[in-house]
């Protein structure tokens, strides 16, 4: 009896290693008007984001609308998949609807989860439908380890996302869509004669803080992304992992008040975000558009502390509903240099296989994603050649990432391979050179 219970005890601890292992606390402050790391720890650690979710699909609700796919005023039609999501919830009813700004509203102060799945399914034709969405734009905006499979955050092992990658997120959206991010700063909304508070309150209390969200499920504990101005100090925080709501606050509040002070008062209307460490990449801009390969894989690699297995996400055809909205805009602070654009016009070299592992505003941001991948990936990459590839005119400008030279689809498979062990994505290109 007493082995039985050994192995029942060891049993449960295994199937909770996972999700105790994405649990941990992660932070980081940024500068947000020089890209500085003012102060991090675990920044680039795995957690799941919980509600932070709702922001990229916030991101992508505001890009429809500055499209002309929604209104405002449009209907969104709840399905009965969205009105049985748990609380929190507005209380959707199947074969209902609502409009564009109860959603968001909802979303932002309430952080409904029956919202958010009816916008997912509205913009991306199904949950998860919507998701592959949510990650390819997370990728084009420099959010290099997030996947995200629903449009809410509720629990789900293959959601992930990094501190870091969530200031980018925060600094795409006050750069973006500047005039929908001061919807963070509501302190309630009124729907269907029902006042809603919203339950950031360290935002209510904090000089300066004028967003942006909280989160919490028990596998990532309280999370926690603001946004704090003061005077032409602009800051980014994020806490991840707290143990309780108030000492989340409380931890966020005492880095604010030790790193507020440092960052710059330089004067900026734009911000840039930090991207692994003394990087920085500006994230990209909805003015303007350029063709994203739709029908390419995206991948990213979700580990855990206790069997650093890899789960890969692939995306499903783009749905219809979306398929107009799914381009972005990189822009680009300085023309080409002649060797980029030497290097833009020719072929990829010899061999008949490439393997792209990312799509940068910048094509230095390119070269150095490329050298720090060469240097991890060691012997899998000794015969491949690094090539920086551009891709659309003056500021739509993006710069492809990859590795040329593979003589066949296995031995680029097995350079994919390794770069995955090292945290890289990949995706496989026949050369058409």
């Amino acid at each position: 009896m007493k082995k039985l219970l050994m192995a029942l005890s060891a049993a449960v601890l295994l199937l909770g290693a996972p999700v105790a292992s994405f649990a941990g606390s992660a932070y980081l402050i940024m500068d947000a008007k020089s890209g500085k790391v003012l102060a991090s720890d675990n920044a680039d650690d795995l957690n799941h984001p919980a509600s932070l979710t709702k922001m990229m699909t916030l991101y992508l609700t505001f890009e429809a609308i500055h499209r002309g796919k929604l209104s405002w005023n449009s209907a969104i039609p709840v399905s009965r998949n969205a009105a049985a999501k748990p609380p929190t919830k507005l209380g959707l009813k199947p074969g209902s609807t609502l409009t564009v700004r109860d959603a968001v509203d909802g979303m932002i102060i309430k952080s409904a989860n029956d919202a958010a799945t009816a916008m997912g399914e509205a913009l991306g034709g199904s949950e998860s439908g919507f998701a592959r969405i949510m990650t390819q734009k997370a990728r084009e905006l420099g959010m290099r380890r997030t996947v995200f499979t629903n449009p809410s955050g509720l629990p789900s092992m293959e959601q992930v996302t990094t501190a870091r990658d969530m200031s980018t997120l925060a600094v795409a959206l006050i750069n973006n869509y500047p005039q929908e991010y001061r919807l963070f700063s509501q302190s309630g909304f009124t729907y269907r004669g029902s006042r809603i508070r919203g339950h950031n309150n360290l935002m209510y209390r904090y000089e300066g803080m004028d967003g942006i969200k909280t989160g919490y499920t028990n596998a990532s504990g309280f999370n926690i992304v603001s946004a704090v101005r003061q005077g032409n100090r602009r800051v980014i925080g994020v806490v991840m992992g707290g143990a309780t709501a108030r000492g989340r606050d409380a931890f966020m509040a005492s880095l604010l008040n030790r790193y507020v002070p440092k960052a710059t008062s330089a004067a900026s209307s734009r911000l840039v975000a930090s991207v692994g460490g003394a990087k920085q990449v500006e994230v990209a801009s909805a003015t303007d558009d350029v063709a994203v390969d739709v029908d390419a894989q995206t991948t990213a690699t979700a580990r855990t502390a206790t069997t650093r297995k890899h789960a890969e996400f692939t995306p499903s055809p783009t749905p219809l509903a979306y398929a107009a909205t799914t381009n972005v805009t990189v822009p680009v602070d300085r023309p080409m240099a002649m060797d980029e654009i030497q290097n833009a016009g020719k072929p990829a070299t010899a061999g008949g296989w490439q393997v792209q592992i990312a799509a940068t505003p910048t094509a230095q941001a390119a070269k150095d994603l490329l050298s720090e991948a060469q240097s991890k990936a060691g012997d899998a990459l000794a015969n491949a050649a690094p090539y920086t590839e551009a891709v659309g005119k003056g500021r739509s400008t993006v710069y492809r990432a990859r590795f040329v030279g593979f003589d066949s689809r296995d031995e680029a498979n097995t350079a994919c391979a390794a770069l995955k062990r090292k945290d890289f994505n990949c995706m496989l290109l026949p050369n058409k050179g």
